[in-house]
């Protein structure tokens, strides 16, 4: 990737969330940056999971996904989510959470706030499937306010690309 591009696109501001899923044998979560509104009647999120990725698979299976927000104290769930011991499909052990009331996907307890989301539509864009989904159970664990991408001291840009963030600008 251009490095002018890099530096652009590292300029778009994110939320940062703990995406998880459920199955009948796992439990998983992912960091996850790429997350927005889409519609607000009906209410649609919209999430972007790579499409290699462990989560894809079970959200293809189940059709439902928890949308975890994390928050200044919730810290340490990006750092863990983003960190190498979390590589695997049961990554949930070390993480304290509670099953939704209607999907079944987990709700992280230290995240700020919680959403469990059913997929309404989903389209490939390049290496990621954008996930387009309807809330239907929500919960407010803490008032927090929510960490963004102007937190962390990286950037994430797609695939396995993670790059210091270089705080004096372009």
């Amino acid at each position: 990737m251009d490095s002018t591009l890099a530096a652009v696109l590292a300029s778009l501001t994110t939320g940062i969330y703990v995406l998880t899923v459920a199955d009948a044998e796992h439990r998983h979560g992912m960091s996850s940056s790429w997350v927005t509104q889409v519609s607000g009647e009906p209410p649609l999120l919209m999430a972007a999971v790579d499409v290699g990725h462990f989560s894809g698979q079970v959200i293809a299976q189940t059709g439902a996904f928890g949308l975890n927000i994390v928050g200044h104290r919730s810290r340490h769930l990006e750092d863990y989510f983003l960190s190498a011991a979390a590589r695997r499909p049961d990554n949930l052990d070390n993480v304290g959470y509670e099953i939704s009331p209607r999907l079944g996907v987990p709700w992280l307890t230290d995240a700020a706030a919680c959403v469990e989301a059913r997929v309404v539509n989903s389209v490939v864009a390049g290496d990621h499937r954008l996930l387009i989904a309807e809330p239907v159970g929500v919960r407010v664990n803490r008032a927090d306010r929510p960490l963004t991408s102007l937190d962390l001291d990286y950037i994430y840009l797609g695939g396995k690309t993670v790059l210091p963030r270089d705080r004096s600008g372009w």
